[in-house]
């Protein structure tokens, strides 16, 4: 008796493996045996850049809110402690974009960061 072999389901397993290697270079979307393997890769790579992505934003924004507060003539790092002395509650992503877009408003948390280290650093000395 012949070998049976499922040819609609080998096809449509095939298939979703091309479809998800569309728009890949050459062999690599065309055929079943290399499109596989460049999938699973990527697949591999996405997982892995995916918590990438999240440390990468965090160090972005860091960068674009110390670039602010140094035009401002603060560090940092005192610029944090003074956040959370003066018990500002907001997170880096939210400040990065006000450093960029509103100035003015970040100007203003600047100086609330400021008043908030003075008002620690007098609570200490009493």
């Amino acid at each position: 008796m012949p070998r049976a072999t499922n040819a609609p389901a080998s096809r449509k397993r095939r298939k979703r493996w091309l479809m998800k290697a569309k728009g890949f270079y050459g062999s690599r979307s065309k055929l079943y045996r290399y499109a596989k393997d460049a999938v699973f890769k990527a697949q591999t790579w996405a997982t892995r850049d995916r918590k990438t992505r999240k440390r990468n934003f965090r160090a972005l924004w860091i960068q674009r809110i110390s670039a602010a507060v140094r035009e401002r003539g603060m560090t940092y790092s005192r610029f944090t402690e003074g956040l959370k002395a003066a018990g500002v509650e907001l997170d880096r992503k939210v400040l990065a974009d006000l450093a960029v877009q509103d100035p003015n408003a970040f100007g203003a948390i600047v100086e609330q960061a400021k008043a908030g280290l003075d008002a620690k650093a007098n609570a200490a000395s009493a």
